[in-house]
């Protein structure tokens, strides 16, 4: 699995490892890698960015010293970004699609042969509830993850006659520390605003850093969605999207009875906002 330093993806490899898998936990940094290693946990070294290190990581389940077949795949590693669309420099879109999205597909396209080799294996995407429905200044964050889960709609399609069951799990809030990420990376942004733009965001950048900070510290924890991912990894027949969180559930049951602008109106409200649809036109 990828991003197991903290949060979702250490929780998943500590509960994987309980239930008797061996688990590779990817992490980025040596640091990180001696803090996880334990029982049932082998550290490995990938930045899923970085195509070399990714090449590295498939060669290691090539060449598992005991011949152990990889039977699971959590693609999970991830960063939050929240800013006003408007306000984020390019090169932040495309960092953010390098981890969120492509990095997850090079590492889908290095070790799929392993996975269909197996035979009867999982292929489980950590999306988000924000792959169905965009919050304001999630507006980055949210097209990575629905990109995410047309890619694993689009990947269970092709791969189900080979064995490979692709399943994508949507956690809601989770009280992890991509959410303190997320307010840095907002506020540096913030810094480079022209006045204009502060003059358009002010409000909603202070609203969305309020709830921001909130996160931080509620939702659910990370061994309740660790154990939906292994649900999901020793389910005979899996669903194909779990979700995960009483706020993912409500948010997803919200959108599929709502119009668009009715969804548009509970998150102002939410947010303490002006309703959009209260402006004339």
């Amino acid at each position: 699995m990828t991003g197991a330093s903290t949060g979702i993806g250490r929780a998943t490899a500590e509960e994987l490892a309980r239930r008797g898998f061996h688990v590779l936990a990817g992490v980025r940094r040596q640091e990180d890698a001696g803090r996880l290693a334990g029982p049932g946990v082998e550290p490995v070294i990938v930045d899923i960015t970085d195509e070399e290190q990714v090449a590295a990581l498939a060669d290691r389940v090539a060449r598992d010293p005991r011949g152990r077949p990889l039977g699971v795949l959590v693609n999970n590693a991830g960063v939050a970004l929240n800013a006003p669309a408007e306000t984020i420099p390019l090169a932040e879109w495309r960092r953010h699609f390098d981890v969120n999205l492509f990095g997850h597909v090079a590492v889908t396209r290095a070790l799929l042969p392993a996975l269909v080799a197996a035979g009867d294996a999982r292929l489980i995407n950590v999306s988000s509830i924000g792959g169905r429905v965009a919050f304001p200044t999630y507006g980055a964050y949210a097209a990575a993850k629905f990109g995410l889960e047309g890619y694993s709609d689009a990947l269970r399609r092709e791969v189900a006659r080979w064995g490979v069951r692709v399943v994508v799990v949507e956690p809601g809030t989770v009280a992890t520390p991509i959410w303190g990420k997320g307010i840095a990376t907002m506020e540096a942004i913030a810094g480079e605003m022209t006045a204009d733009q502060h003059a358009r965001y002010d409000d909603l950048v202070a609203a969305l850093r309020k709830q921001s900070e909130e996160q931080a510290g509620q939702g659910i924890r990370p061994h309740q969605a660790a154990r939906t991912i292994a649900a999901a990894a020793t389910a005979r027949r899996p669903r194909t999207r779990y979700l995960v969180g009483r706020d993912a559930k409500l948010l997803a049951r919200l959108t599929g009875l709502l119009s668009d602008r009715m969804v548009d109106g509970f998150i102002a409200r939410h947010l303490g906002l002006a309703d959009p649809g209260a402006r004339s036109a």
